[in-house]
């Protein structure tokens, strides 16, 4: 590698830290969920020292297009140290996208910055209007969502193994132009329209020029006092905490929102009043241990028996009751092997076992968010089968595997 070059968790520190930046100027109501996360953060740590990797923790989320968008977004994470994890399919949930997330997969990258991205892929065959179907691949193979300046510096960065200073510096400016919020459309009104009627988040990924970040999460140590706050603020946020109930041992992740933003757009074409958008929203976090396929194996089933539960009983409820078979000290999470630990030595020589920290995501919580955020009418089933295959052709590569990453993280007990 040639030397002066700025090495890749750098550049996603000062990419991270420059989106959450502009976001929170586009969206003001994202800085008040930071100084929500870092009033909860500072009482729920230890002698009110938050650790420095969750101040700075975030994950966004876009959406493309085209195996084109995505095979490029692909390379371009890459240069920030970002690999492609795991396979979601949100359709069997009535999100017409799949997805993987761009994150650092070491120890060292991790603690630096654990910056990620959840990037779903539209699947255009989905879209159930032919005409409509067509229509929206001829616009997205149209549009041009990187610069020209961010398309050198990728093929720089890979012909050289990394950027100097100022190529750094102008790679994350120019990618900023990608992420961010543009109010005109690539569509009139008329057919922006036929794209709701397919499912807001098909007028969201075509209607416009680019993936605009559609959230920017913090992560916080205490999802329910947040969610509390949040409550208290005034902000209309979700009803239900996605993911697990509440734990003496957090496990894999939970997460709130406040609702989507309407948000102003001009039409093409259109001389007319503004129309009206909604995607962007404001979401938080609380993430847990890593559970090992027997763990998760376990996690899945007491959630399906929660959501099967007795409709005239809360959810919240239903959760609380299905998860009692969860094991909740680290004896027997340790026992059962239904999380990833490893162990921290102590001065003496003796050692205590910590969970390793869950960097993923959740579907089923994960497409909630979707939709609640959405507006979108039900959408039960796509009644499609999983199509990773599909996804890996179109990203260029296969995605990694989240339990073999944790699995040469962990240590045995």
């Amino acid at each position: 590698m040639t030397t002066g070059l700025v090495d890749a968790s750098t550049i996603r520190d000062r990419f991270c830290g420059a989106l959450s930046a502009m976001y929170r100027a586009e969206v003001p109501l994202y800085g008040d969920l930071l100084a929500i996360v870092a009033q909860v953060n500072a009482r729920a740590a230890p002698a009110g020292e938050t650790p420095a990797r969750v101040e700075i923790e975030r994950h966004g989320a876009i959406r493309v297009g085209t195996a084109a968008e995505l095979a490029m977004m692909g390379r371009v994470f890459a240069v920030m140290g970002m690999e492609p994890v795991g396979y979601y399919d949100l359709a069997p949930a009535g999100v017409p996208v799949h997805s993987t997330a761009f994150r650092p997969i070491t120890e060292e990258a991790l603690a630096r910055n654990p910056f990620r991205v959840f990037c779903s892929l539209l699947r255009l065959e989905l879209i159930a209007d032919p005409d409509l179907r067509r229509e929206a691949s001829a616009l997205l193979a149209a549009r041009q969502i990187f610069r020209p300046e961010v398309l050198a510096l990728v093929e720089r960065h890979e012909a050289q193994g990394g950027l100097d200073e100022a190529e750094a510096d102008a790679f994350v400016a120019g990618l900023l132009e990608t992420f961010r919020w543009h109010e005109d459309t690539l569509v009139d009104r008329a057919t922006y329209d036929r794209l709701v009627a397919s499912h807001r988040l098909v007028a969201d990924v075509v209607a416009f020029r680019g993936p605009h970040i559609n959230h920017l999460t913090p992560r916080t140590l205490d999802i329910d006092a947040a969610q509390a706050a949040m409550l208290a603020q005034g902000l209309d946020i979700k009803e239900v905490i996605e993911g697990p109930p509440p734990r003496v041992i957090p496990i894999l992740l939970r997460q709130t929102s406040f609702k989507a933003l309407t948000e102003s757009v001009r039409f093409a074409g259109d001389e007319g009043a503004p129309g009206r958008h909604t995607a962007r929203f404001g979401e938080i976090e609380q993430r847990g241990a890593a559970l090992t396929p027997k763990g998760r194996a376990l996690y899945d089933r007491l959630l399906a028996q929660a959501q099967a539960g007795p409709a005239d009983m809360p959810y919240e409820r239903r959760l609380v009751q299905a998860f009692a078979d969860f094991p909740d000290d680290m004896e027997a999470l340790v026992e059962l092997e239904l999380i990833y630990v490893r162990r921290v030595e102590a001065s003496d020589g003796s050692f205590t076992l910590e969970p390793l920290t869950y960097e993923d995501f959740l579907p089923v919580s994960a497409a909630g968010i979707f939709q609640s955020n959405l507006g979108a009418e039900s959408h039960e089933t796509y009644g499609e089968q999983s199509a990773q295959a599909v996804f890996e052709v179109a990203l260029g590569r296969a995605v990694l595997d989240p339990f073999a990453l944790y699995a040469a993280m962990a240590d045995r007990p």
